[in-house]
């Protein structure tokens, strides 16, 4: 029997971090976040991931993806966030790696691909990244390159600094290199395909990476674009990214863009300082530093307040045939 869906708009909610193991990742994440690791280094902090757990309002302590099968966050009920939303901590570099994307990832059945941009939190000088192939490499130039270890002869690299955003589609040969902390907004799928690991014991996966890859994509930086009540940092395919000024406050009338879609689900992000969302319909919500709360569709009207240095990052689904 399908699950029960409740129709009354749900107020805002906090989202429960969770710390994800990854063998290129780092032990303490102080100050970014409250937590030492005892054992396994973290490499990402999931921030709207389906396993990760509401922590206020009157269904604290159920997971995203409860909240998501039995309530109409999206307007209607759905099996998950369309979004994962993530921060990524790197000491070593990752894999090079190919997200599939929708066909490819369906074929081999699951149920999406994979395309995500990084906005740099903060960047050490000569942070870098690879997004992309550099012009003329071929699809066997990248083969032999797995195989002998060269792979990074193709790459094209990229500097990063504090407040880049890039954008990384799928089928985009990448890497992500130590140096940079990056807030990481993606279609809700964690399926990567390896093609190099600077010989951890890692599955690779060559013959579908190859099989994923494109030698021309859109990837790289994208410039912001000021407009008179925010900064938009990307609008592409299945996600739109925004900066939101909030000097001491402001309403949640104010917050969509003025094309989006009435009654959007929407994803608050404090990438520094506080917040406090008031309303008359729900409890004061406090959105900590480096927290995140969910904003439904739809939701009661609702203040949102500057407690002190706020830098407000708002994330939104897209459709590809409504983002510019």
């Amino acid at each position: 029997m399908a699950p029960e869906t409740t129709s009354a708009p749900l107020p805002p909610f906090l989202i429960e971090p969770r710390f994800v193991s990854r063998v290129w990742g780092a032990h303490d994440l102080r100050p970014w976040y409250d937590h030492v690791a005892a054992n396994d280094p973290i490499g990402e902090v999931w921030l709207t991931g389906d396993e990760c757990r509401v922590a206020s309002g009157p269904h604290s302590g159920k997971t995203l993806a409860e909240i998501f099968r039995q309530s109409t966050l999206l307007g209607a009920a759905s099996a998950s966030s369309p979004l994962l939303i993530k921060v990524i901590f790197a000491r070593e570099k990752l894999s090079v790696q190919v997200h599939p994307d929708d066909r490819l990832a369906q074929k081999y059945g699951q149920p999406n691909g994979k395309t995500e941009c990084w906005f740099a939190l903060a960047a050490e000088p000569g942070a870098q990244v690879a997004a992309g192939l550099k012009p003329g490499v071929t699809i066997d130039q990248v083969s032999s390159g797995i195989h002998n270890g060269t792979l990074e002869e193709s790459l094209n690299v990229l500097p990063v600094h504090t407040g880049d955003m890039i954008f990384v589609d799928a089928g985009t040969v990448h890497a992500i290199w130590p140096g940079s902390i990056l807030l990481e907004t993606q279609q809700n799928s964690d399926l990567t395909y390896r093609m190099y690991d600077y010989g951890r014991p890692r599955e690779l996966h060559i013959e579908k990476s190859l099989e994923a890859t494109r030698l021309q994509t859109r990837a790289g930086k994208v410039p912001p674009r000021p407009l008179p009540d925010r900064t938009l940092l990307i609008d592409a395919e299945y996600f739109r990214v925004e900066r939101i000024p909030v000097h001491d406050s402001r309403s949640s009338a104010s917050l969509p863009a003025s094309d989006e879609p009435p009654g959007t689900l929407a994803y608050l992000f404090a990438a520094a300082g506080s917040a406090r969302l008031t309303s008359a319909a729900f409890d004061p919500i406090e959105i900590p530093a480096r927290g995140i709360a969910c904003v439904p569709a739809p939701s009661p009207a609702f203040t949102l307040e500057n407690r002190g240095g706020l830098d407000l990052i708002r994330m939104t689904p897209r459709s590809p045939s409504t983002s510019s």
